[in-house]
């Protein structure tokens, strides 16, 4: 086992790294559609699991908060794990895998976008909520890791991260969604 500093470089060197392999275009096509959906008066919606949920909850901090601009339409942003109540009724009467796709049926409008938070790209109710984003007319942005899973080919716009560490990955997505929510709101400040 390598020192505590040198494993540090190591792991700092892969963040680095796997932020260099997300694809530009794609991240621009990220933030346009959620201006674009802000612009319209859509909602956003943003979902995960485990670690990836609380990414959720923080990009939608983030986007709702940190974008925030009189001159210029709110991003109505909303995690869907963050009503617990809600969350756990849907997954007690409907079962897990319904925990979001239901929340899209309740919530989810054409236009509306939804962000799609699984490092594996594999995680059934994420999958669930995709085909019903899909279904009801919504730009679905997934983020995804390793080999990117269903959710790298079923999103409109892919924002993936080609590494097999969950660490890295995850902090891959938190920055793409610092970049995105800091890009934005530094456009809003110029007009």
């Amino acid at each position: 086992m390598s020192s505590m500093s040198s494993f540090m470089d190591g792991y700092a060197a892969q963040v680095s790294k796997a932020l260099a392999a997300v694809d530009r275009v794609q991240l621009t096509a990220a933030q346009n559609a959620l201006t674009q959906a802000a612009d319209k008066g859509n909602a956003i919606f943003a979902i995960g699991n485990g670690g990836s949920a609380a990414i959720a909850d923080h990009l939608v901090c983030d986007l709702a908060k940190g974008t925030h601009h009189e001159h210029h339409p709110p991003l109505r942003a909303q995690s869907m794990t963050s009503n617990v109540a809600l969350y756990s009724a849907l997954a007690n009467d409907m079962g897990f895998e319904q925990v979001f796709s239901s929340q899209m049926d309740l919530f989810g409008r054409p236009g509306d976008v939804l962000i799609a938070i699984s490092s594996s790209g594999q995680s059934p109710n994420i999958l669930k909520a995709v085909s019903a984003a899909r279904d009801l007319g919504m730009t679905v942005i997934g983020l995804s890791g390793f080999s990117g899973g269903r959710l790298r080919h079923e999103a409109h716009i892919s924002l993936h991260v080609p590494v097999d560490n969950y660490g890295v990955v995850e902090d891959a997505h938190q920055s793409i969604m610092h970049v995105i929510a800091q890009y934005t709101a530094a456009l809003r400040d110029r007009g």
